[in-house]
């Protein structure tokens, strides 16, 4: 392999380690958000009053 496809290779599994991780870590956030009480929830999710 040359120097190009180590560079490549590389490249490829950090990237796809960092974007495997991220959708991990949201299908994780949404699951566990929906486990908090409607009451609890920050302000940010809950349903405008007025």
């Amino acid at each position: 392999m040359t120097h190009l496809g180590y560079l490549l290779v590389g490249w490829g599994v950090s990237l796809g380690a960092g974007v495997l991780y991220a959708l991990r870590l949201i299908t994780r956030g949404r699951r566990l958000a929906a486990r908090v009480p409607a009451d609890r929830r920050r302000w940010m999710t809950t349903q405008d009053p007025s």
